[in-house]
């Protein structure tokens, strides 16, 4: 600081000392100001290293594809080539009927992964702040995680009959429980400094839950909606294929009917289908999350 000023007393002796410290601050902030780069170059950079490894992976993945079909270890009819499977995707986009299935089953998705966050996130945060709810439900919930999706249809049909309550009853018990867990684990894992900082700023257990604790549990609570969503995806895809309503034509049911009338073009079509929401539901919302929070904790660059 001092040789800045006796830069700007030699360049200009005849300022003020008010107006010689509004030119030091000036210059302060000129150094610290980030520099510019070239967004144009830098932001295509960056997109084709995120995208070339995938494109990669997907061209591999066909080729293998390709040479089983070639190898003929199963008949065309059984194992159709990836050309004619895409030929037939193009067919049912075009005339609307993945459309319609993907509007039926994102509805779905939808309202059951919303009532499993909301479950989760109380029962969680339940859990997590009270030893005597963690005592009486807290190894329940890691009971209920490790249940498969598919054993809690027959009771649903029992309590619901063939209806869009059953389904939703099996996503919300296949997501919620991985929510409150990943929750409970980041809480779990939480620096005790923090809790003691908290405490003695004067903060209340609400307070604390609020502004200390889930902030600290957030990697691992995304970790966990990450997880919830994956359960919630399969087992929608398992009630939709076990649960016909009618009127309501769905991803799972058109692999169910394709099932049946051994259209295996049109099977492995919606397959893809199903395949892709997953991986551009994880890459555009929880990989986004995913990064926003390790840059913000200094552990992303870039």
């Amino acid at each position: 600081m001092l040789e800045v000023d006796d830069k700007i007393a030699a360049v200009a002796p005849d300022l003020s000392p008010d107006e010689a410290l509004a030119v030091d601050s000036q210059l302060d902030d000129r150094s610290l100001a980030p520099v510019n780069r070239p967004t144009g170059r830098h932001l295509a950079r960056k997109i084709w290293l995120a995208v070339w490894p995938k494109v990669a992976a997907i061209a591999i993945a066909l080729g293998l594809w390709q040479l089983v079909v070639l190898s003929g270890w199963r008949p065309e009819y059984v194992l159709p080539a990836p050309a004619t499977v895409f030929d037939r995707l193009g067919e049912l986009i075009a005339d609307g009927t993945v459309l319609d299935a993907l509007r039926v089953t994102g509805e779905r998705a939808v309202i059951g992964y919303g009532a499993a966050l909301v479950i989760g996130v109380v029962l969680g945060s339940l859990v997590a702040s009270s030893k005597i709810v963690r005592s009486a439900v807290g190894a329940m919930i890691t009971g209920l995680q490790t249940m498969p999706s598919i054993a809690w249809f027959p009771l649903a049909i029992l309590l619901f009959q063939l209806s869009e309550q059953a389904i939703t009853f099996v996503v919300v018990l296949g997501a919620a429980p991985s929510i409150a867990n990943g929750l409970i684990t980041g809480v779990d894992h939480a620096p005790p400094l923090l809790l003691r900082v908290g405490t003695m700023m004067g903060a209340n257990p609400w307070q604390r839950l609020r502004h200390v604790l889930l902030p600290a549990a957030m990697p691992s609570f995304v970790g966990g909606l990450k997880q919830g969503w994956a359960f919630a995806w399969r087992s929608l895809m398992a009630g939709e294929l076990i649960v016909i309503i009618a009127n309501q034509t769905s991803l799972g049911q058109y692999l169910a009917f394709n099932r049946e009338l051994s259209d295996v073009e049109g099977l492995m079509a919606i397959m893809i289908v199903i395949f892709v929401i997953g991986v551009v539901i994880d890459a555009l919302i929880f990989g986004t999350i995913e990064r926003r929070i390790r840059r913000k904790r200094g552990l992303l660059v870039g």
